[in-house]
């Protein structure tokens, strides 16, 4: 059974609510933190950004501090260290909880095969223009992988 999270409300960096219908792109959703033996990642999303974002796809950036404190700071704060790094351009929005009491929206993503609270920073999960989640990859999965970028295009329809 898919599940869908198009109705699914988030806190943009603004502080104002977003449905993740709305934005009608195919997403990647991952939680980030700074301070984490993950954090080069960023400079591969931000390359899956620059290669797919003019066909409908976008990043969703979800600063998260949940494991380890990686991810103490402030959002002006992870902001600035994402572009000044990593040239970063997709969306960064309110820090989340993605284990335990978690927040929006991984309060729904975790109840994605296989089910079960986020392991670590930089888990990802790929979602369809119609809010379906299409796949879910761990953390070690980086940006290029090749099953990654795969089931990008094949969600863009290349």
């Amino acid at each position: 059974m898919s599940m869908n999270v198009a109705d699914v409300v988030v806190t943009t960096a603004s502080g104002a609510p977003q449905r993740l219908g709305d934005l009608g792109q195919v997403l990647l959703v991952v939680n980030v933190a700074s301070r984490c033996g993950f954090t080069a990642q960023y400079e591969g999303l931000q390359k899956l950004q620059e290669a797919y974002g003019d066909r409908g796809f976008s990043v969703l950036a979800f600063p998260c501090n949940d494991f380890g404190g990686q991810e103490p700071g402030e959002l002006e704060e992870i902001k600035t260290f994402c572009s000044t790094n990593y040239g970063v351009t997709f969306p960064l929005y309110a820090k989340v909880h993605a284990k335990g009491a978690t927040t929006a929206p991984y309060d729904t993503l975790n109840q994605v095969e296989p089910a079960g609270d986020v392991a670590w920073n930089f888990e990802k999960f790929l979602i369809g223009r119609d809010g379906t989640v299409i796949s879910r990859f761990k953390s070690a999965v980086k940006p290029q992988d090749q099953e990654l970028v795969g089931a990008i295009e094949a969600a863009l329809g290349a």
